[in-house]
């Protein structure tokens, strides 16, 4: 409402003066806050100075709702087929110049570029989120940290961080990607403990009270600017060992021809290789190879060869002493085979 004057004689303007009922923050001056603005009038008659006379408006700040969500770094999450408890991390900033409670969701995108440029091809499981707790290691995802589907009671200019949790199918191809999506949707604070109410934009014209408008930028693809959500991606994608095995023989020699041309006959001596291939982008570690001796064949002690190599196709005799024979099984454990790269396990057996 605005009050008026009435003016006597000569009159001059003497001040004015702002009072608001809260500091301002980046988010603007607190939503229900009053405003009052006061004018001064002094003037004279007859050369005599008379009573000053003012007059105040006051309006009451109107709410507007904020909010972003972004994902936390810049590169994709590498995980492996069968991890549990993978991670993708964001924030929630409160832009709005009020208190308020947040709705999460945490959902998938179905197909499509994903965050960080890959195909999504998969879906994670048991999607979770969290929030960070400061009891724990802060910025990073830990058992101190609580399962959550809302925030309670954000701060005007107050920031959270969010951890999207799930698990990882098994038997996925090296690279494969699973984009998440975390988005949040304002709802209304002031009860400790519950999640508030929806939001309603107030239509029409400017009211007396406190209206509300939506401010909120689009956020990723289905979430509209101006609808008090907002939303970010990010991604899990596969890093793991693709692994290919070889087997292969050659005759080494025979009673009757020695090593010039031998043939498989009762007697020679015949040498195996599994080769094993690791096409992926990492290790693959603790690589068991079990193979049994057919029963034409009778192992020859001491020959096992680990972590050998390959060349053009053939193994090549640089492999460590190791292993082990249960009859009828050659077996070998090979610690590491780096993406790139083909370890072996070579051994001998006779021609019964």
């Amino acid at each position: 409402m605005t009050s008026k004057l009435t003016y006597w004689g000569t009159i001059g303007l003497a001040a004015a003066s702002v009072v608001a009922a809260n500091p301002a923050y980046a988010a603007g001056t607190t939503a229900g806050a009053s405003i009052t603005n006061t004018a001064t009038v002094d003037y004279q008659v007859g050369g005599v100075s008379q009573g000053q006379q003012s007059a105040s408006n006051t309006f009451t700040v109107d709410r507007k709702i904020n909010l972003t969500v972004t994902e936390v770094g810049t590169v994709t999450t590498n995980v492996v087929p069968s991890q549990a408890n993978a991670v993708t991390t964001f924030q929630l900033t409160n832009n709005s110049n009020e208190g308020l409670d947040f709705a999460l969701v945490a959902s998938q995108i179905v197909g499509g570029t994903a965050a960080h440029g890959g195909t999504d091809t998969f879906d994670v499981t048991n999607v979770r989120i969290y929030r960070d707790s400061t009891s724990g290691t802060v910025g990073s995802w830990d058992a101190a940290d609580t399962l959550v589907t809302y925030i309670d009671e954000l701060a005007a200019d107050a920031s959270v961080t969010l951890f999207v949790v799930a698990d990882v199918p098994a038997a996925l191809a090296n690279s494969a990607v699973a984009g998440v999506t975390l988005r949040a949707t304002a709802r209304e604070g002031g009860l400790v403990g519950t999640q508030g109410a929806a939001i309603t934009e107030t239509a029409g014209a400017n009211t007396a009270g406190k209206d509300t408008v939506f401010a909120d930028i689009a956020g990723v693809a289905g979430d509209v600017a101006r609808d008090g959500s907002h939303s970010d991606n990010d991604d899990y994608t596969v890093q793991t060992a693709t692994l290919a095995v070889t087997k292969t023989s050659r005759v080494i020699s025979d009673p009757f021809n020695s090593t010039t041309n031998p043939k498989l006959i009762p007697g020679a001596v015949v040498e195996y290789c599994i080769s094993v291939a690791n096409s992926g982008s990492v290790a693959a570690t603790s690589v068991v190879i079990n193979d049994p001796v057919p029963g034409q064949l009778t192992f020859s002690t001491g020959t096992i060869l680990l972590n050998g190599t390959v060349t053009a196709g053939t193994c090549n005799a640089d492999g460590a002493a190791g292993g082990s024979y249960v009859a009828p099984n050659v077996s070998g454990t090979i610690a590491t085979i780096a993406a790139g790269a083909t370890r072996t396990l070579v051994f001998r057996a006779t021609v019964n």
